[in-house]
């Protein structure tokens, strides 16, 4: 029976979770209108309850985390997220979905998606407060991981095995142009006609080494005369004149904020589409409300 002996508190996780977070005993102490010496002692039961130092004192330079605090800093953030579900759940009859949601998307996603999920989501789960975390796939998958974000929308585009995939939707590359650009015609255009011409290069990675790629298979190598990580800005410069570009959402209006019209082409060559998925980490528990999102985006998208 002794084995089964409690090693930890949730009180104890919270505080050391706070710890990290804010840097200093004293900045955590604060958050939880507690004495700094009654944060020190919770997070000091914690390392012996589990038997590894987790925290580095350092005198008038705050707190650094070991690697055993890095390493359980993301499933501490885990169990307490799950804990207050399971108190919410306690205390609602209606077993309702609620709480905060962090829900990460990749930038050019954003704005396609993210407000009908905003307007429409919260109509099915009124409990549930929707936030929005944006960034890099990397920086995507690092939230997941840390626990900072439930679940993202991005791009399935160098998406590690730790990393749990839902397929939305599959999207296609296409050539965007100058509506007076001496290609912007009807028909498909052939990578091997962009040879020479010069590029306006959408600078969000991976999305623009999945260009180069693309084409490269067509034998060009990109004429990157202007640089932008801004979607509009790509269109708009494009708008003008300065050259093409390759994308893979199609806003609805060819129009840009400058006023000049594009042209969207399909690219005759055989190239690689690219899957739009919901992830989350793999070996953490999706909360109930992290569920219900991924329900929502599953019957929405799921069918292109």
């Amino acid at each position: 029976m002794g084995d089964g002996i409690e090693k930890f508190s949730l009180r104890q996780l919270r505080y050391f979770v706070t710890v990290a977070e804010a840097g200093t005993m004293a900045a955590a102490a604060e958050r939880h209108h507690i004495s700094q010496s009654a944060i020190s002692l919770a997070v000091a039961q914690l390392e012996r309850g589990l038997g590894v130092q987790l925290l580095l004192r350092r005198k008038s330079r705050g707190i650094a985390l070991t690697d055993a605090g890095r390493r359980l800093l993301p499933e501490a953030r885990t169990l307490l997220a799950h804990a207050g579900e399971v108190q919410s759940t306690a205390q609602s009859i209606s077993q309702s979905v609620s709480g905060e949601l962090t829900v990460g998307c990749f930038p050019t996603i954003t704005p396609f998606v993210m407000p009908d999920i905003l307007r429409r989501f919260p109509q099915l789960h009124p409990e549930v407060v929707l936030q929005l975390a944006e960034g890099s796939v990397s920086e995507l998958t690092d939230r997941l991981l840390e626990g900072t974000c439930e679940v993202a929308l991005m791009y399935d585009l160098g998406v590690g095995a730790d990393i749990a995939k839902t397929l939305l939707y599959r999207v296609r590359p296409y050539v965007l142009l100058a509506e007076d650009h001496p290609l912007a015609d009807d028909r498909p255009i052939r990578l091997a006609d962009l040879h020479g011409e010069p590029m306006v290069m959408l600078d969000m990675r991976p999305s623009a080494d999945m260009f180069r790629s693309v084409l490269a298979s067509g034998g060009v190598e990109p004429d990157a005369r202007f640089v932008s990580a801004s979607f509009e800005s790509v269109r708009s410069l494009v708008a003008s004149g300065v050259g093409y570009s390759l994308l893979l959402q199609r806003p609805a209006p060819a129009f840009t904020y400058s006023g000049p019209g594009l042209v969207y082409r399909e690219i005759a060559d055989d190239v690689l589409e690219v899957d739009v998925i919901l992830a989350h980490a793999r070996d953490a528990r999706p909360t109930r409300r992290a569920r219900a999102f991924s329900k929502y985006c599953v019957d929405t998208y799921a069918t292109g």
